[in-house]
């Protein structure tokens, strides 16, 4: 019975024992890229027959995760096709038939070797060379198993509820050969192979078990996955050949590597401070699109130049030959390069709406259209929609002024400079940032001083910071009566 190879049906298999990582979202981002490529299915799969990991609200974190991404499924939970159902943990009947199957022809074996058993069969065959005896073709013949012991004895101990397992019997000298689309030829010899066991003593399989046959029968045609699964492959090509099946097409996608060199597990990810699960990159602030983005060139490239793709322009040219094999190097700097241009490419109305209730808690009410315009001219200054949050100024009159710049910048004559321009803005006829430059710059010119005798105090007066958007734009935006408050205010208390 063999897997169709047209049309593309690829599936996302995350397991329930944790929250979604970044690696485990670009996997599923380049199924998805290959699905849309290809017109083909995308597919989600939820492997929960770990039960003594498993995490009560994992997969919901896995359904919001793709869902911010933009990576809809096709099939899967809450989402019904012909392939279902989309929980391991409801399609033991499955694996069972593949093992009654996998029994009666030979291709496996009870055992009933204790773990005690098995660390005993170690501790005696260990050698410098094999520090880690496998359970496999040279070592069970001395076990307790269904090849060395009578059917009739096999019989007895299982009606009688004694503990086994299920593994695959593993002759050696077979080479196991597949293409991979990213890797090439990969040849493994059988004899490095152990007898994996395929049904727990729990009754439950494991995952290879249960993975080759649901991607069989869903038929499924490409598994891309990460390299840390590629020492599995010869496992399950020799299952897919026991039961009779075709293999799918395999793709095993580079390592994300720490800045400093090696995997980026978890440990030296919060080192170098990296989240590493996606919902800490949307508590964040960041960017679906800029995510999606950075994480579909960590590792793929597009055979120019170019870096900046939304979803649609990724999934118009991916293709597998353009995954490279060498692990690629995760630069946060270089997501937050991609989150600020995502950023400037949003309107103002369309973040100053998503902000609206967080900045109505921190500030009162505060107006939408006003919101619209701090957005516009801060934008080019922000790094995440939410640093609008920082800038209170907008909001309501300085507490504090920042003590570097009054030393600085606030001089002798700092207080009348800006009385003067104060009562020379709230004379003018306009409220134009033309017309608030010019006043700025008669005055300075009556006064003898440089315009930057006036700009910085003023800045100071109306923000209390010494850095921010153009001055007159900043004066537009906060209103004559504001303006003339704040720089009265300042002069007075600044002296």
């Amino acid at each position: 019975m063999s897997s169709s190879v047209s049309p593309v049906r690829v599936r996302f298999a995350p397991s329930p024992t944790g929250y979604l990582h970044i690696g485990g979202l670009r996997t599923a981002l380049y199924n998805w890229l290959l699905a849309r490529r290809t017109g083909g299915t995308f597919l989600l799969r939820i492997e929960d027959t770990d039960r003594t990991r498993f995490v009560a609200d994992a997969e919901q974190d896995i359904l919001d995760s793709l869902a911010w991404a933009g990576l809809a499924f096709d099939e899967g939970p809450g989402k019904e096709g012909d392939s279902g159902p989309y929980h391991q943990s409801v399609r033991t009947e499955f694996y069972n038939e593949a093992l009654d199957a996998l029994l009666l022809d030979g291709k496996a074996y009870i055992a009933f070797d204790s773990p005690e058993e098995i660390e005993a069969m170690r501790d005696r065959l260990k050698t410098d060379t094999n520090p880690v005896p496998r359970y496999d073709w040279e070592t069970r013949g001395g076990m307790v198993n269904s090849l060395t012991l009578p059917a009739d004895e096999v019989k007895r101990r299982v009606e009688a509820g004694e503990e086994h397992v299920v593994r695959l019997l593993v002759e050696p000298g077979q080479d196991i050969s597949f293409t991979d689309a990213v890797r090439g030829h990969v040849t493994f010899a059988s004899g490095s192979v152990d007898d994996q066991v395929l049904r727990k003593s729990d009754g439950l399989p494991t995952y290879h078990l249960a993975n080759v046959v649901d991607d069989h029968l869903m038929r499924i045609t490409h598994v891309i996955r990460g390299e840390e699964w590629l020492s599995s492959t010869p496992k399950h090509i020799l299952l897919y050949e026991a039961l009779g099946w075709s293999a799918p097409v395999f793709s095993h996608l580079p390592l994300i590597l720490s800045p400093t060199g090696g995997k980026l597990s978890k440990r030296n990810a919060e080192k170098q401070g990296i989240p590493v699960l996606v919902r800490q990159y949307r508590e964040a602030g960041y960017e679906p699109a800029a995510l999606v983005n950075f994480l579909a060139l960590l590792g793929w490239n597009p055979g120019d130049d170019r870096e900046r793709f939304d979803l649609e322009g990724l999934a118009a040219v991916f293709s597998l030959d353009r995954v490279g094999q060498a692990g690629v190097q995760f630069n946060l700097d270089k997501l937050a390069w991609f989150n600020e241009q995502v950023l400037r490419e949003r309107a103002p109305a369309d973040i100053a709406a998503e902000l609206q209730d967080r900045m109505n808690e921190r500030h009162g009410s505060v107006d939408p259209a006003y919101l619209e315009q701090v957005v516009g001219l801060m934008m080019e200054r922000m790094r995440f929609a939410h640093d609008v949050l920082r800038f209170d100024y907008f909001f309501h009159d300085p507490d504090t002024y920042d003590e570097s710049a009054v030393g600085k910048r606030w001089k002798e004559d700092s207080a009348g400079l800006v009385r003067s321009y104060a009562d020379r803005l709230e004379a003018l006829e306009g409220w134009e940032e033309a017309d608030m430059e010019s006043a700025l710059r008669e005055l300075a010119e009556s006064e003898g001083a440089g315009a930057g005798r006036i700009i910085h105090p003023v800045r100071l007066a109306v923000s209390g910071v010494a850095m921010g958007p153009g001055l007159f734009d900043l004066l537009h935006i906060l209103g004559r009566e504001t303006v003339v408050r704040r720089l009265r205010a300042a002069a007075d208390r600044l002296g």
